[in-house]
């Protein structure tokens, strides 16, 4: 698969686009589903690019397959080429010429469509279709609601708020987990209530 898939601008393009905002903005309402994907660490070269810390395996990152990506501001940042380097991701946003407009994305965080991402395979999700689902055991009791999903290394654990306020974690490991319903939004934990 080709790391690129549209051609870069056209010399005339590029020296007219972001002449008021940096290279690859583009005005457009930001989807209401944007999920935090990756973070700008550095320019890259000297011909516009961005080096970018992905939050996941960058062979993974839908920043890989997806074109357009979201700034903090809501602007839209257009990307016409990108590629895995080491632990990274290096792209090039659309009309970017020099390191100076890539500079000027240093330290900003990227977000993407979850409309973007690809679909997972059977019994796979993506952490963050976990956030908000009501888990209860399978005697119906509820745990709580997910807030978060954090990885200590050993495997993902699902932090938990109940309608008191009380906080508990459960590991996401198949010994815990019966049943998750992503369109349901419920999952069913074998859990003790009391612990």
């Amino acid at each position: 698969m080709s790391a690129a898939t549209r051609r870069p601008a056209p010399p005339e393009a590029a020296a007219t686009a972001g002449a008021a905002r940096a290279p690859g903005h583009a005005t457009e309402s930001p989807p209401a589903d944007l999920v935090e994907v990756g973070r700008v660490i550095d320019a890259y070269g000297i011909r516009g690019w961005i080096k970018v810390a992905p939050f996941n395996d960058p062979e993974d990152s839908v920043l890989r397959t997806s074109r357009r990506w979201w700034l903090p501001d809501g602007s839209r940042l257009d990307v016409d080429r990108v590629r895995v380097h080491g632990a990274t991701i290096v792209a090039h946003p659309a009309g970017s010429v020099d390191r100076d407009g890539a500079e000027r994305l240093k330290g900003l965080t990227l977000r993407v469509s979850r409309a973007d991402f690809p679909s997972g395979g059977q019994d796979e999700v993506y952490w963050i279709d976990l956030v908000g689902c009501r888990v209860c055991s399978p005697g119906g009791m509820a745990l709580g609601v997910v807030r978060a999903v954090h990885d200590y290394g050993a495997h993902p654990i699902l932090l938990l708020q109940d309608d008191a306020g009380r906080e508990r974690m459960i590991p996401f490991v198949s010994q815990w987990i019966v049943e998750v319903d992503v369109a349901g939004r419920r999952i069913v934990a074998d859990w003790d209530p009391e612990f």
